[in-house]
């Protein structure tokens, strides 16, 4: 004979549960203490970010940037060679590029100010998808970062993106 359930049993069990996907639903973000180097290796592998026809998806290969004119308009742009990450032509003024092998976000806040951030957001690894008025967007939580010195402007992220040393050669960007 199967046994019985008693009353007191099931409601026990079914709070375990209620717990359980609180949990679940809170998260673990990444703790102050372990900083932005927890946060890179956080970098969702392309096995794991969206495929392409999801709004958030990042670019499929190492290939494809996007540029972002800070109009709101995106368009593909290919990486330069060898040589550089990106040109400065591709980057607009007030705008950006995000790369995403390797995770960078390449901005330049007034003419002829290149600078390179952390691609990977802070709060729990996305990669972030665009500059727009100098604010550098995470598409998963709408966390925005400036995209002159890589701080929190609005959460849910608390510590900004780390600052990626950059060079400008030429008419070429390359990582220092």
């Amino acid at each position: 004979m199967a046994p019985t359930l008693r009353r007191r049993d099931v409601i026990a069990g079914g709070g375990l549960v209620a717990v359980g996907g609180i949990l679940v639903a809170c998260g673990g973000g990444d703790s102050a203490s372990e900083g932005a180097a927890a946060s890179a290796e956080a970098a969702p592998s392309p096995s794991q970010t969206p495929d392409a026809s999801t709004p958030e998806a990042a670019p499929s290969s190492a290939e494809e940037t996007e540029v972002n004119d800070g109009g709101g308009s995106e368009e593909a742009a290919s990486q330069e060679g060898v040589d550089g990450v990106a040109s400065v032509d591709e980057i607009p003024v007030e705008g950006g590029v995000v790369i995403s092998d390797p995770p960078v976000v390449l901005v330049q806040p007034t003419s002829g100010d290149v600078k390179g951030f952390s691609a990977v957001c802070t709060h729990q690894g996305c990669l972030v998808s665009s500059v727009e008025s100098n604010e550098i967007l995470c598409p998963c939580h709408g966390s925005l970062f400036s995209a002159t010195d890589g701080s929190v402007i609005t959460g849910p992220a608390s510590e900004g993106l780390p600052a990626v040393p950059v060079e400008v050669q030429g008419n070429s960007v390359v990582l220092a």
